[in-house]
């Protein structure tokens, strides 16, 4: 039996006079609906007057049985951080660019929310990636990423020098502007225009792709997700690297520190319409061909 959704989370995109619109068309829906409503702290500053009760990401988390976040992939990815460690499904309404992860459209966000509602919905899991950052053996920082970990120069224009280890293998040292480890979830995203290859969201793999190497042969490898990935950091390096983790800087390293990145326990729940399509999401957002005769 499918979950029923009784307290609803509402998270914006801070900034756009359009996700406002679309925000208060939502909230004018699930009150006619007679649902409760959470709505996130920072997305309240948008609304005057909202009578709702305000709460942060993680407390909407232990507060709701789904959260609806308006935006696009950028706004769901930080929801998504923050709620997968209470399981709490999010759905998203996208008000964004590509719509990789809020695959509902605002002309028909009462139509679908409503079948959402009334238990209409597909539900998928999607795996995180945990970062850590290590100085001499002790822990300086970790952070975590629904569609890639990424190590790279940060502002500086220089190449990174370091070390890769799967399980404890040598795979190999790189000389090159950085490495990005991916998701499948975010196979479409960073990855993709490095070179990476589209991995299917259900299947369980990390593509590695490597930033501009100075070599040739150099070329993305896919792995099994339950994967150990270790990058040393080599002490020769003049620069100090960035690791940002879905495209936010969480750790400034140093030369000589090592990374370690690992499948996250937790996962996030993500709802769909019924009608959701992969493949077709794909064909719209990369510009792929129809079926011939179409």
């Amino acid at each position: 039996m499918k979950q029923q959704f009784n307290t609803i989370g509402v998270i914006g995109r801070l900034g756009s006079a359009q996700v406002v619109d679309t925000l208060k068309r939502l909230i004018r829906f699930l009150d006619s609906r007679g649902l409760a409503m959470v709505i996130e702290e920072r997305t309240a500053t948008l609304l005057l007057d909202h009578g709702l009760q305000v709460a942060s990401r993680r407390q909407m988390g232990e507060q709701c049985d789904l959260v609806i976040v308006v935006g696009g992939d950028g706004s769901l990815l930080g929801a998504a951080r923050a709620l997968c460690r209470s399981g709490t499904p999010v759905l998203g309404v996208n008000r964004g660019r590509l719509g990789f992860l809020t695959d509902i459209r605002p002309d028909e966000l009462e139509e679908k929310v409503a079948e959402v509602l009334g238990g209409d919905y597909l539900s998928e899991q999607r795996f995180l990636l945990e970062a850590e950052v290590y100085r001499e053996g002790e822990r300086i920082g970790a952070a975590d990423g629904l569609n890639d970990v990424v190590l790279h120069p940060g502002k500086a224009a220089r190449m990174i020098e370091f070390e890769l280890f799967i399980d404890g293998q040598v795979v190999y040292s790189q000389r090159s502007d950085g490495l990005i480890v991916a998701t499948p979830t975010g196979s479409t995203a960073y990855a993709l225009s490095g070179g990476g290859p589209i991995v299917h969201p259900r299947l369980e793999a990390i593509t590695l792709v490597p930033m501009f190497p100075h070599t040739l042969s150099s070329r993305p490898i896919v792995i099994d997700a339950a994967s150990e990935i270790i990058l040393h950091i080599s002490a020769s390096n003049s620069t100090y690297p960035h690791i940002s983790c879905d495209g936010q800087t969480q750790v400034v390293a140093k030369p000589g520190d090592v990374l370690k990145i690992r499948r996250k326990n937790e996962r996030l729940t993500l709802i769909h319409p019924l009608e959701h399509n992969y493949f077709e999401i794909c064909r719209t957002k990369l510009g792929w061909s129809n079926r011939l005769g179409e």
